[in-house]
């Protein structure tokens, strides 16, 4: 009779995140690419005046729609009263900081993860600069999203500081939600009959 063992692996965690998941993640991505491929999803139905409501649930991912979430992540859109609103929720260029923070710092802690260095503290501060007149129309020279936008990250890390710095230039070239602000990205808005 043959005893047969089965070797337990412990997770190691880093930064909160499992280590060798993160390692087989990138591992299936570089060996089949196709698994690389995602489509996000968010679907929107205004409510009144400058409130809308957006839902976000199914998307598709690593070569299949994901049946992860049971149920949908839902989001007010709302405008302070300045804006003709009535304090309804975060406005829409506020929910963009939102997604730029959160993209940002994923980014980071997962990079900083794979680099072995132990992050303490991350937080971040941003704020951006919107000249109404283009929203309005009322001068064409402006324009009518955010001039500048200002990421203020206080990191304490395991690590030097020029590893730091490198990491937050390496955070900003690689996070999706940068990416797509820096960048010119096609936008397709077409009308559904």
């Amino acid at each position: 009779m043959t005893q047969q063992t089965t070797a337990t692996k412990e997770a190691t965690t880093l930064n909160g995140l499992d280590v060798q998941a993160a390692m087989d993640t990138i591992a299936a991505i570089s060996a089949d690419s196709a698994l690389a491929q995602f489509q996000f999803r968010a679907r929107n139905v205004w409510l009144e005046g400058g409130a809308n409501h957006s839902t976000i649930r199914d998307f598709y991912g690593a070569g299949r729609e994901d049946t992860s979430r049971t149920t949908s992540f839902e989001f007010t859109n709302g405008e302070p009263p300045v804006l003709l609103g009535n304090n309804e929720g975060a406005n829409p260029v506020e929910f963009l900081l939102h997604a730029l923070a959160g993209c940002v710092t994923t980014t980071f802690v997962l990079h900083a993860t794979a680099r072995g260095i132990t992050l303490r503290n991350v937080s971040t501060e941003l704020e951006g600069d919107i000249d109404l007149r283009g929203l309005l129309g009322l001068d064409d020279t402006v324009h009518p999203g955010y001039q500048e936008i200002r990421i203020r990250m206080k990191v304490e890390a395991d690590c030097p500081d020029e590893e730091v710095d490198a990491l937050l230039a390496y955070a900003r070239q690689h996070s999706p939600v940068c990416n797509t602000v820096c960048r010119p990205v096609p936008v397709v808005v077409e009308r559904v009959r």
